[in-house]
């Protein structure tokens, strides 16, 4: 019997072993998550870069914010700009997932992509001049799995093992086949300098000032803690050379200037303190650049389109609580965001309304379901809303004259179909007679005005509503421990939906600060659909299932749909220049270069400007004189001042 046993083993292992050994593989320069590369074996260089680009000038940019670290891979600290950390692979940014060596020349995967094979470049190289090596990715793989932010041993946790299998050759072996994107995420790693971590006592736990070293085409040569970075071009970078690389990283050097406040920041760009922002804010966009130079063409302000997914911004509402298991409750909340009136009063009509998890892109669910997508519902039939299959998702709709009259009165139905009555123009529970009341919790001033009169509507439904706005410090803490009832969340997508869907919505991810399951959502519908999403054998397999995906979270109404836009709002001194082509994913000032020609015509306008204000204020009867009795008597006012509070001080 001993022997029957051993025999069935070792049959069984050398069956494992042929078939292994009969899965066709691929030797590739680059890989797709579906489909085939746009790109070539022998492609000079991206399409939408222009590989004549000239190198040279440098670029001013503002950060809100702060700093103290330059370890951006630990959960501490605040990051500061400037990584010189590079990768095996870089993506294109005119398809929707594909991948091309970077440190890696090459790359090996069998049909069921349950492994993936790197070779390195042999040039590749670190700042001083060391060669990247297989024991360089295998140490940066285990050390953010051990001791980086929590978010790598969630999104790297497929990776089963990391072996060296050459003297330029990396294996990864996952978890799962089977799993499109495992090889690309593989690919993703950052990969760090072993020699460096290990050496001269460094900590890599610990926050630092010192740039760490790196590998990429700029590296860190100045700073000032919370006030500026300056990062230089690496003039004898190892990568100049590839395709991948051509007509990017133009700049001499990047300086990163701090700001406390978003206001300050663009009194610093139009005062020419800086020379480029891309705007985030309507209100600012529509009022704060009227300006000379914006009128006469010294700074550029420019729409640019994109088709990135937009993903989903919202009201994330948290499931963990009670008060948020309801779905009829839920869906009643949403009745009282008056997004009409916020668009035309707070964002000048600026931004779209989103309406799906996936907005923006094919991914997005449309009318209803059919075909494959229709097919795989169908199958959850019973388990998720009917809605699912006989209606199109809709977000609530108002007149925008501020009064939701029609909206808040089928708020009050719902609420009523949930439990909830009005007693003392006070909304409670009909069992318990306890009051509906919960938190909108922020961390940043520019939302308020956004919430207030949200909540100026939950107080017409008799919910004690309440916004707090606490510190970055407090806000992250409370995040992380999923202390919260509601907050400003969102989720970013890109056109190939893999398996950060289960960090999103996954049952697992519900308990875990290192994902982004905000909505604390564990539903095995969601689970599944997640992995249907992420085994989708073709494209067009990927856009039904997802489709599947943001049907059922739509209907769901686990959030309160916020808004979107579908350009970059960009403003920046006419001294640069770009590419004609922009990507789909929209432009980068990666691919943009510093202008001679155009920084020279700048410089002589400016002289001008400067010249005919001069002159205008010296034209103008009584405005000199005016000028100079106001500034004498704001010095006679100050020594007034300052006597007085001398003579209360003694």
């Amino acid at each position: 019997m001993g022997w029957s046993v051993l025999r069935l083993a070792v049959l069984g292992i050398l069956a494992v072993t042929a078939a292994e050994a009969q899965q066709k593989t691929t030797v590739a320069h680059a890989i797709a998550m579906h489909g085939q590369p746009k790109y070539g074996p022998d492609f000079k260089h991206f399409d939408y870069v222009d590989p004549n680009a000239p190198k040279g000038g440098s670029v001013r940019l503002g950060v809100r914010g702060t700093f103290d670290n330059f370890n951006r891979f630990i959960p501490k600290g605040v990051a500061g700009a400037g990584d010189a950390t590079e990768t095996l692979l870089t993506s294109s940014a005119d398809e929707p997932f594909t991948q091309y060596g970077l440190i890696a020349e090459s790359l090996e995967w069998p049909e069921d992509r349950s492994w993936v094979v790197f070779t390195l470049r042999p040039e590749a190289r670190w700042h001083d001049g060391k060669p990247i090596t297989v024991e360089d990715v295998i140490f940066s793989l285990d050390i953010l799995k051990t001791k980086g932010r929590p978010f790598y041993r969630f999104y790297y946790a497929s990776i089963k093992k990391s072996e060296k299998v050459g003297p330029r050759k990396v294996k990864f072996t996952f978890a799962e086949a089977g799993n499109r994107e495992l090889p690309l995420i593989a690919g993703q790693i950052p990969i760090l300098p072993k020699h460096y971590w290990e050496g001269e006592g460094r900590d890599f736990t610990k926050t630092t000032l010192e740039p760490p070293l790196g590998s990429g085409p700029y590296r860190i040569t100045g700073s000032e803690p919370g006030r500026h970075i300056v990062v230089e071009r690496v003039k004898d970078y190892w990568g100049a050379h590839l395709p991948v690389r051509r007509g990017r990283s133009n700049f001499n050097s990047l300086r990163y200037e701090y700001y406390f406040d978003e206001t300050v920041l663009r009194q610093a760009l139009k005062a020419g303190k800086l020379d480029y922002r891309e705007e985030n804010q309507a209100k600012a966009w529509a009022l704060d650049y009227d300006t000379p130079a914006v009128r006469d063409g010294r700074l550029k302000l420019e729409k640019i389109g994109h088709q990135n997914p937009t993903g989903m911004q919202a009201f994330v509402m948290n499931s963990r609580r009670q008060v948020f298991k309801d779905r009829k409750l839920r869906r009643a909340l949403a009745y009282a965001f008056d997004f009409e009136w916020s668009n035309r009063n707070l964002f000048f009509s600026q931004y779209t309304r989103t309406e799906s998890y996936f907005s923006n892109s094919d991914l997005a669910s449309t009318g209803l379901p059919k075909g494959e997508e229709l097919a795989v519902l169908e199958g959850y039939r019973g388990r998720v809303p009917d809605e699912v299959f006989n209606q199109v998702y809709k977000a609530p709709k108002t007149d925008g004259s501020g009064w939701p009259r029609d909206n808040l009165s089928r708020a009050f139905a719902l609420l009523a179909e949930a439990g909830w009555v009005v007693r003392n123009m006070k909304l409670v529970n009909a069992e318990t007679g306890k009051r509906l009341k919960f938190e909108i919790l922020l961390y940043s001033t520019t939302f308020e005005r956004v919430v207030l009169p949200f909540k100026r509507n939950l107080t017409r439904l008799g919910i004690d509503a309440r916004v707090r706005l606490v510190d970055t410090s407090q806000y992250t803490n409370r995040m992380r421990e999923f202390d919260f009832d509601i907050v400003v969340g969102g989720w970013g997508q890109s056109e190939s939906p893999g398996n950060e869907q289960r960090g999103y919505w996954s049952s697992a991810a519900a308990a875990s600060p290192a994902a982004q399951n905000l909505i604390g959502i564990k539903d095995p519908v969601v689970d599944e659909l997640i992995e249907l999403v992420i085994s989708a054998p073709s494209r067009q397999s990927l856009v039904n299932r997802t489709r599947a995906l943001d049907r059922v979270l739509l209907w769901g109404h686990y959030v309160i749909p916020n808004w979107h836009v579908r350009v970059d709002r960009i403003a920046s001194w006419d001294k640069f220049s770009r590419p004609a082509i922009t990507p789909r994913h929209g432009t980068n000032l990666d691919y943009w270069w510093f202008d001679a020609a155009k920084d020279a015509a700048l410089k002589e306008r400016q002289v001008v400007q400067s010249t005919d204000e001069e002159a205008a204020v010296g034209a103008t009867p009584g405005v000199g004189t005016a000028i100079a009795v106001f500034l004498g008597l704001m010095v006679v006012g100050f020594v007034v001042v300052r006597q007085a509070f001398g003579r209360r001080s003694g």
